[in-house]
């Protein structure tokens, strides 16, 4: 399962719908702590987030999400210049993230995923 994040409801649902149509199983929220809330219920085996978002960001709502579910895998995204600062602060707590910036074009995004997960294809991951 891959959690889509981001506070723009058209961005998030446009991405899982590119995933979907590629075979993903994804869900879409546009308020982080309930995506928080829901991997507490089911992990989900990849994170895609907006990194600036109002209620916290991006990269706490990553750092939050790997402290529940270790083996997630994490791919942010941004068209902010501030997101450079989130991500340094997150690197000195010894979390690495990828980050894309916005627009995200759907190619970009799969390599991206396959990239993290050497190949991986979808129905691989476990739980799906």
């Amino acid at each position: 399962m891959v959690f889509v994040v981001d506070d723009e409801i058209v961005i998030a649902e446009t991405l899982v719908t590119i995933l979907k149509r590629c075979g993903f199983e994804a869900t879409s929220f546009n308020d982080p702590l309930k995506a928080l809330a829901n991997a507490e219920v089911g992990a989900p085996d990849m994170l895609i987030s907006d990194v600036v978002m109002p209620q916290i960001s991006g990269v706490e709502l990553a750092i939050r999400l790997k402290a529940l579910c270790p083996s997630c895998k994490i791919l942010l995204f941004s068209g902010q210049a501030q997101t450079a600062n989130l991500l340094e602060k997150a690197r000195e707590l010894g979390h690495d993230f990828n980050l894309l910036t916005k627009p995200v074009h759907p190619r970009e995004l799969l390599r991206q995923i396959r990239e993290q997960h050497d190949g991986w294809m979808p129905g691989e991951m476990t739980g799906t």
